[in-house]
């Protein structure tokens, strides 16, 4: 009894697979659950076209086969957290905006338990890096509630309250002034209308203002690939919450799919 307790009190926040599936490029690693941060480099293969759950499923087997094979590789049965660029409910798939349509309403959470030969729980991409965030990065210790919005292709955004998620908040959609926020605000939406970083700013202070006056959140943390400009932008707003770019950066959907497998596996506290 008591090397039992010893034995699953040691597979309390050992290291996972994370996976992170994206529109271009479907990269995973090994992560450190009690650091956030992963061991050793990320694996990366571009997303194969056309994205179908076939094809995709194979990328992501490479992917895993790949760190398995590494010497501080978790076991071979332990389970695997994927994210996935879509709304996810009872790991089925809802939406899919920069993937194959035939995702849609495709059982991912069995389809890449089946194919892998091991557990496997799937989370939306936004949701995985907010969840990354909240234990980690710039929202660690924030009590109530943070938004984490990602600015890239489109706007993706996770609602964490009191450090837990409430999944799908898809808060890019919001419709403001006659148009989904992110077909004005996104990242791809300023190079395609050649906005400044200060033209862009406006568009944001406009977006956040009303997703704060919606949520009135602690705290907003900015991530997607040009959080690393942060200020070039962040300066030119003014808000009555805190606003700051986010921490991890590329590896959050990673870490952030590691973290979820592990709370529902009951492998992290």
């Amino acid at each position: 009894m008591i090397l039992a307790k010893k034995d699953e009190k040691s597979k309390k926040n050992a290291p996972l697979i994370g996976i992170d599936i994206g529109g271009t490029g479907i990269k995973g690693g090994i992560v450190d659950l009690k650091k956030g941060k992963l061991i050793g480099d990320r694996v990366r293969f571009p997303t194969p076209q056309p994205s179908t759950p076939e094809s995709v499923a194979e990328v992501v087997a490479q992917v895993v086969a790949e760190l398995t094979a590494r010497p501080d590789a978790p076991d071979a049965s332990s389970p695997v957290g994927v994210t996935f660029p879509g709304i996810i409910q009872h790991g089925v798939v809802h939406s899919a905006a920069n993937v194959d349509k035939s995702w849609l309403e495709a059982d991912i959470d069995a389809m890449l338990t089946a194919r892998l030969g091991r557990p496997v729980e799937v989370i939306n991409d936004a949701d995985a890096a907010g969840l990354a965030e909240a234990r980690f990065g710039a929202g660690e210790g924030v009590a109530g509630t943070v938004l984490v919005i990602t600015l890239g292709t489109g706007i993706g955004s996770a609602f964490i309250f009191d450090g837990k998620l409430v999944p799908n908040a898809e808060l890019g959609h919001l419709e403001i002034d006659g148009f989904d926020a992110e077909t004005k605000a996104s990242a791809v939406a300023r190079e395609r209308d050649g906005l400044s970083w200060e033209q862009y700013s406006v568009l944001l202070q406009r977006y956040f203002s009303h997703v704060e006056f919606l949520f009135s959140p602690e705290l907003f943390i900015v991530g997607g690939g040009i959080s690393k400009r942060a200020d070039e932008y962040l300066p030119h707003m003014k808000l009555r919450t805190p606003i700051v770019p986010a921490e991890l950066k590329n590896d959050a959907g990673i870490v952030g799919a590691a973290i979820e497998i592990a709370l529902k596996h009951k492998l992290a506290k």
